[in-house]
C-alpha cells in the first residue's frame, strides 16, 4: 500500500470516534477562524478533510488578535487556529475555548525587493539604514507583529539603541483593522511589495515563500540566529460552537495527513 494512502487511512481512522458524535446535519461546515498565514495550508487541509469525512469546512482568515476579539464578543465558530499560543489560551481561560494544543511552528524571514542588497549577515545593518523602509505586521493585533518586535528586542544586544530605532521606523503594513487588503486571490506580501509599501518586510517564512512564488524577483533572507524568532501555532475547539464537529477537525489537523500537508507548506512540527 503506498505510504500516502496509508497515511490517509490512518488519519481517517483517528477521527472516527469524533465523527461518530457529529449530528445528522453533516452537510453543515466546520467553521474555522484562523490566522492569515494559514490560509493556503488550511484550504488544502480542508479539502483533504472533506474528502475523508464528507464534512465541508468554512474558513475565516485574518490577524489572530483581531479574530480573538471577534470571538470574545460572541462571533460564531467551531475552531480557532492562531499564529501564537497566547490568544487561544486567553479564550480558554475565559471559557470561550477548550484546551489549547500546539499544532505547528513557523519562523520569521525577511522578504526583500530583488534590488535590495541584503544578506543574512547584513540584515540588521540594512534594517537600521535610514534609507531602507522596514515593514511589519501590527503588534497585539497580529502575532507576526509581536514576533517582529521580539526580533527588535534581540537586536539590542547586538547593537545598543537598535530596539528603539527599529520600533520607531517600522511601517505597520498589515495586520491592523485599517490595513489595506490585497485583491482576492493575491498573496498579501507579494501585493504589498508591488505596491511599494516597504523595501523589506518581516513576515513568516511560509508567507515569504508564497510571495516569491507569485513575484519571482522578491528575495527571501533568513534571519540570523542571534535575531531568530520562532512562532508556535495553537488550536482550540470553541465552546460556543459545535464542539464535536470542531474536535473532529482538530484531530485531523494533528493526525499524520494534516501534519504532512503542513510540512509541505513549509511549517515545522510542533515541539514535543
Amino acid at each position: 500500500m503506498p505510504s500516502r494512502t496509508r497515511r490517509a487511512l490512518l488519519a481517517a481512522t483517528a477521527i472516527l470516534p469524533a465523527l461518530a458524535a457529529l449530528p445528522a446535519a453533516a452537510a453543515d461546515p466546520v467553521r474555522i477562524h484562523a490566522a492569515g498565514s494559514l490560509r493556503a495550508v488550511l484550504t488544502e487541509i480542508a479539502r483533504s478533510y472533506e474528502a475523508a469525512t464528507g464534512v465541508p469546512v468554512a474558513g475565516t482568515f485574518g490577524a489572530s488578535g483581531l479574530l480573538k476579539e471577534r470571538l470574545e464578543t460572541g462571533e460564531a465558530a467551531d475552531v480557532f487556529a492562531s499564529a501564537n499560543m497566547d490568544h487561544p489560551q486567553a479564550l480558554s481561560r475565559a471559557g470561550v475555548a477548550g484546551p489549547v494544543r500546539s499544532f505547528a511552528r513557523n519562523s520569521l524571514c525577511a522578504l526583500a525587493k530583488g534590488g535590495l542588497d541584503v544578506t543574512s549577515g547584513t540584515l540588521l545593518d540594512r534594517m537600521l539604514d535610514p534609507g531602507v523602509r522596514v515593514g511589519t505586521s501590527t503588534p497585539k493585533n497580529d502575532p507576526a507583529g509581536d514576533y517582529a518586535w521580539a526580533l527588535f528586542g534581540k537586536a539590542e544586544a547586538l547593537r545598543p539603541g537598535s530596539t528603539a530605532a527599529l520600533e520607531a521606523k517600522a511601517l505597520k503594513v498589515t495586520g491592523g483593522p485599517q490595513a489595506p487588503q490585497a485583491p482576492e486571490g493575491r498573496n498579501t506580501y507579494a501585493w504589498l511589495m508591488q505596491q511599494d509599501a516597504a523595501d523589506l518586510i518581516l513576515t513568516y517564512c511560509t508567507n515569504a515563500r508564497l510571495a516569491q512564488q507569485e513575484v519571482a524577483s522578491l528575495k527571501i533572507v533568513a534571519v540570523p540566529e542571534p535575531l531568530a524568532v520562532g512562532a508556535d501555532y495553537g488550536v482550540a475547539v470553541l465552546t460556543r460552537g459545535d464542539t464535536a464537529r470542531g474536535q473532529s477537525f482538530v484531530e485531523y489537523l494533528l493526525a499524520p495527513a494534516g501534519q504532512e500537508i503542513l510540512r509541505r507548506h513549509g511549517f515545522q512540527p510542533p515541539a514535543r
